[in-house]
């Protein structure tokens, strides 16, 4: 029981306690250093709006109809075929879109990159205006431009591929998303071409050398057809009791046997060139179609005229200002609060009585409350007559100035308990933080800090 006590004594004394009416002291006294930083920083933040540079954004959306290079995979009864195993129909199955991931690669290279920068005479600048750049005056390098305002990316669940370009003139931008794309679409014509032409010299080389071999199994084919051996009934019966009947039909059956494997051969191969002969037709076909592109371009960029700049905001801006004014308020609170050559009310402990001629009622009773207790009362200001008055009738204190001397420490040695009586804006707060250390060290228990204005 006794040590279930002592926890709940502990648990009691570690509670936080948050002096309410001392906090809106400490921001009221604070009021003007407060409305200050907070409206220096707002009109900062407005202030940028109008003097940041714009800057224009140029937004395109492009629809990747790509399907291993086929133009034609909604109805090529081969594409799933040429896809293969795992980067195919694996693909399909697991909804994994690595035909846009690698078409993301594409156009982020040199081979589209190069051609826009030099299109758009994109070159190396002064660093921040200012500073000199031994690259002045030279092209841009697909690697620095990539990392200015640029960005591709892939929406979630589609072949779409949306671009963004930022750029403090919006002719630039237009021209440089407008650029990408061109180059992108002629870089997949190419590939197409390059491809189409490559798969149809397979595939007729194939078909050709399956045609070869069907010729020539033809050319060397032999024997019989089975329906041979119902012509011949009647030697059949003669076999029974002729030999030279019998040996004919040997060769007969014989015959039938070379016939039937030649014909499996010829159909095999017959087959064979079939299928190659359909996949030579779609390849001549796509071959034709070539010169065309798997690109879509779903949202065309579109030439921004002067207010139309993405960048900066007033909106965002006033927001940003809001948050960060929120912020500097604080940290100049703190800051002042803790270098402030005068006493601040945060260097204050809890038991404040925060005006002591309009709350004297507050002293009064805390002085009855300790009327068996001798009282020191620390002055650090002149009290007013007022107060003075008051504590004639109270015979259990005693009134001291502060001072950093033996006769003041003596004159309170003999006290059980201390006010301490100072004025906020007015007191020198290293002087009373010296005294307060001072008490502390006597181990002085300080009942209360009584305000004069």
């Amino acid at each position: 029981m006794q040590q279930t006590t002592c926890i709940q004594r502990e648990e009691l004394d570690d509670e936080v306690v948050i002096n309410f009416k001392k906090i809106f002291f400490v921001l009221w006294n604070r009021k003007f250093l407060l409305i200050k930083t907070f409206a220096c920083v707002v009109c900062f933040f407005v202030l940028l709006a109008f003097v940041l540079p714009k800057k224009y954004a140029v937004e395109s959306d492009l629809y990747i109809n790509k399907a291993n290079n086929s133009n034609m995979m909604e109805i090529n009864p081969y594409a799933i075929e040429e896809l293969g195993g795992g980067g195919g129909m694996a693909a399909i199955v697991s909804g994994v879109n690595a035909a846009v991931i690698n078409e993301l690669e594409l156009i982020q290279s040199p081979l589209v990159i190069d051609k826009v920068i030099k299109e758009n005479h994109l070159v190396y600048k002064k660093i921040f205006g200012i500073f000199p750049n031994k690259k002045e005056g030279e092209l841009l390098s697909t690697k620095d431009f990539l990392k200015k305002g640029i960005s591709f990316e892939n929406k979630k669940g589609t072949n779409v591929i949306s671009i963004v370009y930022k750029h403090k003139k919006p002719e630039v931008a237009y021209g440089v998303v407008n650029s990408i794309i061109n180059n992108y679409i002629e870089l997949h014509k190419q590939l197409n071409t390059e491809k189409s032409k490559s798969d149809k010299k397979v595939i007729e080389a194939e078909y050709n050398k399956a045609k070869s071999a069907l010729n020539a199994k033809l050319n060397s084919a032999t024997g019989l057809p089975e329906q041979a051996m119902s012509g011949a009934s009647g030697l059949s019966a003669m076999s029974a009791f002729s030999k030279s009947a019998q040996q004919a039909m040997s060769n007969l059956a014989g015959q039938i046997k070379a016939g039937e494997r030649s014909r499996i051969a010829v159909t095999e191969d017959a087959s064979k060139v079939a299928t190659l002969s359909s996949k030579l037709e779609w390849a001549k076909l796509v071959d034709e179609m070539s010169d065309s592109s798997n690109v879509l371009v779903l949202k065309e960029p579109q030439k921004l005229r002067d207010f139309e700049y993405s960048s900066p905001k007033l909106l965002i801006n006033i927001i940003l200002g809001i948050i960060f004014g929120g912020i500097a308020a604080l940290f100049a609170l703190i800051l002042a609060e803790n270098i402030d050559k005068k006493l601040a009310y945060s260097m204050l402990g809890d038991n404040i009585i925060y005006d002591i001629e309009d709350d004297f009622s507050d002293l009064k009773l805390l002085l009855l409350a300790n009327s068996d207790k001798r009282i020191t009362m620390v002055s650090f200001e002149n009290i007013p007559n007022s107060v003075l008055a008051n504590l004639e009738n109270v015979r259990n204190i005693n009134i001291v100035n502060a001072d950093i001397s033996s006769e003041f420490v003596n004159s309170i040695g003999v006290a059980d308990k201390l006010v301490l009586l100072a004025s906020v804006g007015k007191t020198n707060s290293k002087f009373y933080k010296q005294i307060k250390s001072m008490l502390d060290e006597m181990h002085k228990n300080i009942i209360a800090e009584a305000l004069i204005k």
